[in-house]
């Protein structure tokens, strides 16, 4: 068995995270850290885990040793203390933003700041196996996805690399989120009132994950100028992407098709749906809660050439937690979906 710890696990993801790593066959949780909660039994912030487990939170510097380290701290805390975090583990897969970029100078243009551990960056495998699978495998350090990020990155996945679109004209998207993308510390713009019943742009240009996108497309040689806008909506679970492309001349659906059909396959969380009729004939965010599927389809307009990409998952599990166990599986040589094939809720 393999010991693990999670460091911050009082938050949504870091909930969610213990949940899964409870009932992994390979896995024995050691502890759970919180500041706010230090003491207290696990289930009086996680009720959905009551009779699961009689672990209770411990402050941060009570922390031993352990196989695997999960960081599910705010931006900025797990690059401040990283070091000391390798210290205590072999092996990290860290959920924050602060080591999804590769680039210092990108990491302050787009979060305004300057990286606390440069020199580190280089040393993290971005934890979005559907794009580094292999090098997950032998990764030591691993950094966390930006949910809408991975939205967006799972929606151009059978298009990256190919010559059916014009990448010269770049890509728009537009990310409808759910309330629990904000956290679990409640603001202003979270407090009930004011959030339900909302539809609101928050981030219609410079959105922070535009920047893995970006960096994601860099990877497979094609432009990476992408466009994005980000709104919230009366959801609690989920993002829906909406991604236009334009295709290249000659171009047909059926080119598409296959290049959609071929590159998601052999992938066991990404799901092409693009049905003829019926009510989920697209993907659709809310029948994914709590699983880590990624559902991608795409429509095609052969007047305009233009490709629209519709992609749902749950930011909560395939855009945090879930890509992160599945990114573990790999790093221990484990069946890539152990402890992943809850299909979700329907209704809910």
């Amino acid at each position: 068995m393999i010991r693990a710890s999670i460091v911050g696990g009082s938050g949504f993801a870091g909930g969610e995270l213990l949940r899964l790593l409870l009932a992994h066959p390979e896995i024995e949780v050691a502890q759970v850290t919180s500041n706010r909660q230090a003491g207290s039994f696990v289930h009086f912030t996680h009720p959905n885990l009551r009779g699961q487990t009689t672990l209770k939170f411990c402050l941060p510097d009570e922390l031993q040793p352990c196989d695997l380290l999960f960081l599910a701290l705010p931006h900025g805390e797990a690059m401040g203390r990283i070091e000391h975090w390798k210290s205590l583990a072999p092996k990290i897969i860290d959920l924050s933003a602060d080591f999804r970029l590769k680039s210092a100078e990108e990491f302050k243009t787009w979060y305004g700041e300057d990286h606390s551990a440069p020199e580190a960056l280089d040393q993290f495998v971005y934890g979005l196996p559907e794009i580094t699978r292999e090098e997950l495998k032998s990764a030591d350090l691993v950094s966390g996805v930006g949910c809408n990020a991975t939205c967006l990155n799972l929606a151009l996945l059978p298009l990256m690399g190919t010559d059916l679109v014009d990448w010269s004209r770049g890509v728009i998207a537009e990310v409808k989120v759910g309330s629990s993308e904000a956290g679990a510390k409640s603001t202003d713009a979270s407090h009930h009132p004011v959030r339900s019943g909302s539809v609101r742009s928050f981030a219609p240009t410079g959105h922070r994950h535009t920047a893995e996108v970006q960096q994601a497309l860099g990877w497979h040689n094609v432009s990476n100028d992408v466009h994005m806008s980000a709104t919230a909506i009366d959801m609690i679970r989920g993002v829906l992407g909406t991604l236009h492309l334009f295709a290249n001349e000659g171009v047909e659906e059926r080119d598409l098709f296959r290049a959609f059909r071929g590159r998601l396959k052999d992938e066991p969380f990404v799901r092409m749906v693009k049905e003829r009729k019926g009510l989920y004939r697209y993907p659709e965010p809310k029948i994914l809660s709590g699983s880590n599927f990624a559902d991608v389809g795409f429509d095609y307009d052969p007047k305009s050439g233009r490709i629209v990409i519709i992609s749902a998952i749950d930011n909560l599990m395939k855009g945090a937690s879930g890509s992160a166990v599945q990114a573990m599986n790999l790093m221990f040589g484990w069946d890539e979906a152990t402890g992943l094939s809850f299909p979700g809720l329907h209704p809910i």
